[in-house]
């Protein structure tokens, strides 16, 4: 027992901070008013009872949820009972007009050039013996038909829910249902906390806070953002023709949550708390052995079930996209995120309609960088095949406006739709000649509102690479509908081949990364949002975490998801260190915002200033829109010394200038915090100048629950504009940069590539230390293997000396032209040439060539195995392996050496 005690090292219990109750609170007898009392006190499952509040608030209510769900019942029967009937009582012959059709019979006069609908539709006896007569069609239809009464059952059972939740809202929130709609998430989420003080819901603590509220929600939700984030999930392949594509479908994510969440043999026990042999580590072979026998079990029934998951697939995409795709045939040229870009973008305890909200607004920037790229090979076939579609196209319209009769031509309709769709499509690949697009510019507005971009596109938006990593995350509506095709296909394999591999790391995962919190259970421990635990130093928060490589989150999550949660929920008092962190954070934006331009200028010399002061509704917008095109972004707003970036470190200046003369508490009014816990509290009132004159009034705007949304999401990215380009990776040649390179003697060269890696080349210094000072001024300084030496002033001037082993010697004086990562061409020029030597080792030798009669010249270097140049030009054996050589080649104004 005490061994099992002492393997939960890695499992930890975490206590809330100030939420805990007294101690013998749990004993103590709680009144609960008679009018909220009934079944909403001490709920059991507070998971699923504030999931279902929420959707309730999302969905509109209960008439339009059960709608909602009655709708989806009728659909599915529309598409089993439709499809049977299209393939087991349409006479096609007739419908086709490939079979004569005899009226007589009837008693009506024969018309055999007219077919009507009814003729084509077989009786119904005749329909029901062809449908008897399939044994498959059979067993399909019962298997519908199950499938359907489960779904029945279901939305009976949703229906007493649904009336219970209607209940709570009315009784509890006092909100009535008319009223619904004109009550923000926020809204409802602080009357829930105010009636846990008065009527406990949970029996484990007296208050509950935001994060608890969002931690019951999105539980599962983290575990599976966090997954993505380590890269746990094999969602990302490399393919030999299309490189390296993602798969994330429907089907996929469904399979995942039934393995991990909530289906028979997950991990976890009742839907709140981790099972107890998953938290020890000495039984973590083992239950990786069970997980991936579970995995090859789930991955076979897939496998089972594929043929009907794959006709369901295709009859509902046939029945939801054909009008569509006939309707606006450039619908599938759109672009959408995809679920794998929501899972990437998706903070840690952000609800889905902030990240639909988030994500919308970030639609049209994305669209416009993805637009901005243009293929000219492409546009030119567009063009031509638009021109050639498009003449075949006017001829028919022609004939048909001349002559209706045309339409009866035999697929003449066939060839008009064809026609009309390849226009369109054509002209879909042109490019407007019109527009002239800034790719950084583009990419920076995206990054406003998705709040996530990794480093290496920093600087590379023109980049094609950039902009196919960002269409795995804003994929075509076409490459949607396909996965979700294939998905049936694909999902098996996935499982069995992929995801079994990492049963031992999933394991892992669940034990590292999860943590108890009273009153709320199991949780993924990157939902706390903990920079102690999982902060990254890259990130603002060097020397306030502790976490290694392996605790850490990727791009910055957890620091811009607590920035997200705390605008988000003013509310909401964070723990200590996130406290620290968030100071340091306001810290830093005071000062680069002292060092920027005055806010009132970047909001009212803009262009888009008329537009704030002008329309209200899009003041947010245009606020983050001024700053992000603001002229002083590529202007001298910054101090000399700070000057190491264009436009990135002045947009991020520029932020930082806004968001210091931001005052939460006068924004966001009622919905703040108050004062003292605002996120920002400044002198400056530029904003509130800027809109002063106009009809926008702070005092009154801040009234309306909307527009706090609106600010807020403008404030959050002012944020990640500004926490992403301070922490970016800085180039290699930056002041303060050290390198040392240290080469044995069978390593005669090195190479320092900043900041760890030593590259050994032949022939060069056997030290070289790099030391790079003064930003884009640094000095490189070459040590030589003694009487040998030279002294590099990088990046224009590199002064070698050397001393030849006959006693010669000379100076040169080498002009550089150097990129910042260190690899400069030289051009030397030789004040006096008496001799060169040259440190030759492993049969490298290095030739001067005189270019003038002064003794300018060039060098070249190669490898020769066999022999080296003498003083006399004579050929010489080469050296040992290891042992140093020196060779001269005499130059002087009379003769060319050898």
């Amino acid at each position: 027992m005490e061994e099992d005690q002492e393997q939960y090292r890695a499992y930890q219990r975490l206590e809330d901070f100030e939420e805990d109750s007294p101690p013998g609170e749990e004993d103590l007898l709680v009144h609960v008013p008679e009018a909220v009392k009934d079944s909403w006190h001490h709920i059991k499952n507070l998971d699923n009872f504030f999931t279902k509040i929420y959707h309730f608030h999302q969905k509109n209510g209960f008439a339009c949820m059960v709608l909602s769900d009655f709708f989806e019942l009728i659909q599915f029967l529309f598409v089993v009972t439709f499809t049977t009937f299209l393939f087991h009582c349409v006479e096609y012959d007739v419908l086709f007009a490939n079979k004569p059709v005899n009226h007589t019979h009837s008693g009506m006069s024969p018309d055999r050039n007219k077919v009507t609908l009814t003729d084509a539709i077989l009786p119904a006896a005749q329909c029901a013996q062809r449908i008897q007569a399939s044994g498959w069609i059979i067993f399909l239809l019962i298997m519908a038909a199950v499938f359907w009464l489960y779904r029945l059952t279901k939305m009976f059972c949703n229906l007493l829910s649904y009336w219970e939740i209607r209940k709570f809202y009315i009784r509890a929130l006092k909100i009535p249902s008319d009223e619904l709609c004109n009550f923000s998430w926020q809204e409802v989420q602080s009357r829930l906390i105010s009636l846990q003080r008065e009527h406990p819901m949970c029996v484990h603590k007296k208050e509950l806070t935001e994060l608890d509220i969002y931690h019951r929600i999105l539980r599962f939700k983290n575990y599976t953002v966090a997954m993505i984030n380590k890269n746990l999930l094999p969602v990302c392949f490399q393919l030999p023709l299309a490189g390296e594509v993602t798969f994330l479908s429907q089907g996929l994510k469904y399979n995942l949550e039934l393995l991990f969440f909530w289906g028979p043999g997950s991990l976890f026990q009742n839907k709140w708390n981790l099972q107890p042999k998953f938290k020890r580590p000495g039984q973590r072979l083992e239950l990786a052995h069970q997980l991936s026998r579970t995995i090859v079990l789930l991955g076979l029934a897939n496998l089972f079930l594929c043929p009907f998951i794959l006709v369901w697939q295709i009859l509902y995409a046939f029945f939801s996209y054909t009008e569509m795709i006939k309707r606006e045939p450039g619908s599938l040229g759109a672009r959408r995120w995809s679920l794998y870009g929501r899972l990437y973008l998706r903070h840690f305890n952000e609800l889905t309609h902030e990240l639909q909200a988030r994500l919308s607004r970030g639609y049209k920037p994305a669209t416009k960088y993805m637009n901005s790229f243009a293929s000219p090979l492409l546009a030119i076939a567009a063009k031509n095949l638009g021109f050639f579609a498009g003449s075949l196209l006017a001829v028919l319209i022609a004939l048909t406006v001349y002559d209706e009769d045309v339409l009866t031509v035999q697929h003449i309709l066939t060839a008009i739709t064809v026609l009309g769709v390849l226009v369109t499509v054509a002209r879909s690949f042109i490019p407007d000649e019109h527009l002239v697009w800034c790719p950084e510019q583009l990419l920076q507005c995206v990054l406003a509102h998705i709040h996530y971009m990794p480093d290496h596109w920093q600087g590379h938006a023109n980049k094609s690479e950039t902009r196919n990593e960002l269409a795995q995350l804003f994929q075509y509506k076409a490459v949607f509908i396909l996965e979700e095709l294939l998905s049936p296909i694909i999902t098996p394999f996935i499982l069995i081949f992929s995801l079994r591999h990492k049963s031992l790391e999933i394991i892992d995962f669940f034990r590292n990364f999860s943590v108890e919190v009273v009153g709320v259970g199991d949780i993924c421990s990157f939902a706390q949002m903990d920079i102690r635990k999982h902060g990254n130093p890259q990130w603002m928060s060097e020397g306030q975490t502790q976490a290694s490589v392996y605790q850490q989150a990727e791009n910055g999550k957890t620091e811009l998801s607590l920035m997200h949660f705390v605008i988000t929920n003013p509310h909401w008092q964070p723990p200590l260190e996130s406290s620290v962190f968030i100071g340091h954070v306001k810290e830093k934006v005071q000062q680069d915002a002292a060092r920027a331009p005055p806010a009132q200028q970047i909001l009212c010399d803009s262009p888009l200033c008329s537009s704030i002061l002008s329309e209200p509704g899009t003041a947010p917008e245009n606020l983050l829109a001024s700053v992000l095109i603001h002229p002083v972004l590529t202007a001298s707003g910054l101090p000399t010394r700070d000057r190491r970036f264009t436009q990135p470190t002045t947009t991020a200046s520029a932020a930082a200038s806004v968001l210091a003369s931001l005052s939460t508490s006068q924004i966001t009014g009622h919905h703040a915090a108050p004062t003292g816990n605002s996120m920002y509290q400044s002198d400056h009132t530029a904003l509130q100048q800027s809109l002063s004159g106009s009809d926008v009034q702070l005092q009154s705007v801040s009234r309306s629950s909307l527009l706090f949304s609106e600010f807020a999401s403008a404030e959050m990215s002012l944020h990640a504009i500004y926490m992403h380009e301070v922490s970016a990776p800085q180039p290699v040649c930056l002041a303060g940069t050290v390198c040392v390179c240290a080469c044995s003697a069978r390593c005669p060269a090195a190479l320092c590539v900043w900041p760890t890696l030593c590259v050994c080349l032949a022939g060069a210094p056997r030290f070289c230390v790099c030391v790079c000072v003064s930003g884009w001024h640094p000095v490189g300084v070459c040590v030589w293997q003694a009487p040998r030496g030279s002294v590099c002033v990088w990046p224009t001037l590199c002064v070698c000396v050397w001393q030849a082993p006959g006693g010669g010697g000379g100076v040169c004086v080498c002009v550089c032209v150097c990129v910042c990562v260190c690899v400069c061409v030289c051009v030397c020029v030789c004040a006096r040439t008496v001799g060169v030597s040259i440190l030759t080792q492993s049969g490298l030798v290095c030739r001067y060539t005189r270019i003038t009669a002064r003794g300018s010249g060039l060098w070249a270097c190669g490898r020769r195995q066999t022999s080296l140049l003498t003083r006399d030009n004579k050929s010489m054996p080469g050296p040992a392996p290891g042992q140093d050589t020196a060779a001269c080649v005499l130059a002087d104004g009379r003769r060319r050496a050898a």
